[in-house]
């Protein structure tokens, strides 16, 4: 459920999600080293696995803030447990937006008491709440035998994730043990969230939870896994599709490297690359700016007179060279919403798939004044 409390200047600024009953849960957080207080107090709270409730609010994200930070975070999960009469132990909290300020504490407990009897079933009124520079709420839900797997998330820029993503909350009724949860997770992430890159900037607030309440019951183990996989992937083209200033997803395949782990870090050069980005926006043909951001990897094992590429299914690098495509018409490919660029180094056998967006004046116009906004 969200809320306008007054934390942003219009719009709504807090949201609340909360189970029926105690669920199961796990979740992991930012590697940056400058983490917020609702990290710093999340990854505590998160060990024993379990939870009933997250509050979420947006526009001061409580990062370098100290001591007051951290007593400001508690306060913030004791006014919802006292709200909707649960353990404090049991609430977890976050928090996005600028960083260096603290929170108007009041407001947000004030803006709590009430909630309790307001609370919506529709996951993207959910959304609303959580966002800063996003542009619509992000939310989808897929069934898994008789229960439901749903995904919120938001983030639109300092996105580089090394664990998670920016914020991203997952729901659902199937009945799976914490331990279960947390190795699903982790595996989820680490193909979708973990391969996304809006500006290689990681957030010091980035949180990826899951929790399941258990009420529909026991699903396939194999089935769940391989729907929350795909949840995983679709929120993550979400947030690459809505990066500050985007106006294009941009998807990057790595296939035939030595290992898995240097396709993933050809992958994430090439989404990351400016100059991949810019061409990718301007939709210019320079087969030579994905040349440089493969070539520059230069922990990875890499054979020019090996590698093949493609643009959305056309080849345009053989044999060491340009191939004799059509201008015309690979630049009508760059036009689209989605470039695909795929890339076969014929190696071995590792392959990894990035995810990004294109860079536009857009993205300097959020974040030259993004303190200010």
């Amino acid at each position: 459920m969200p809320a306008s409390i007054g934390i942003k200047e219009k719009g709504n600024d807090l949201s609340v999600f909360c189970s029926e009953v105690r669920a199961n849960a796990a979740g992991v957080f930012t590697q940056n080293q400058f983490p917020g207080a609702p990290v710093i107090l999340g990854r505590k709270i998160i060990q024993q696995g379990v939870l009933r409730a997250i509050i979420v609010n947006s526009r001061i994200s409580n990062v370098g803030t100290g001591a007051l930070g951290i007593e400001n975070a508690r306060r913030m999960a004791d006014a919802l447990a006292k709200e909707f009469d649960i353990p404090r132990e049991e609430v977890i909290m976050s928090s996005t937006g600028v960083i260096g300020q603290q929170l108007p504490i009041e407001k947000i407990e004030q803006g709590v008491r009430g909630i309790s009897e307001i609370l919506e079933d529709d996951p993207l009124v959910g959304a609303a709440g959580i966002m800063t520079t996003d542009t619509y709420p992000k939310a989808l839900s897929l069934s898994v035998g008789d229960a439901v797997i749903t995904i919120v998330g938001k983030g639109a820029g300092m996105i580089e994730p090394n664990m998670a993503t920016m914020l991203v909350y997952i729901f659902t009724d199937a009945a799976v043990d914490a331990a279960r949860l947390d190795d699903m997770l982790r595996g989820a992430v680490r193909d979708s969230f973990n391969m996304l890159s809006v500006d290689t900037d990681t957030s010091t607030s980035d949180t990826c939870l899951i929790m399941a309440n258990g009420l529909a019951g026991k699903v396939d183990e194999a089935l769940f896994r391989e729907s929350l996989n795909f949840a995983c992937l679709e929120m993550t083209k979400l947030l690459a599709r809505d990066g500050e200033g985007a106006t294009k997803l941009l998807v990057a395949k790595v296939r035939g490297a030595k290992t898995e782990e240097e396709a993933r870090i050809i992958a994430k050069s090439l989404i990351n690359s400016p100059l991949v980005k810019t061409m990718a926006y301007g939709a210019d043909p320079n087969i030579g700016r994905v040349l440089m951001a493969i070539g520059k990897c230069t922990n990875c094992e890499v054979r020019p007179e090996r590698i093949e590429i493609r643009i959305n299914g056309r080849q345009v690098f053989k044999d060491e060279s340009r191939t004799d495509f059509d201008e015309v018409e690979v630049r009508k490919l760059l036009s689209g919403e989605l470039i695909e660029i795929k890339s076969h180094l014929n190696i071995g056998e590792g392959m990894a798939t990035a995810y990004g967006c294109d860079l536009t004046e857009g993205y300097i116009r959020e974040n030259a004044a993004y303190y200010s906004s």
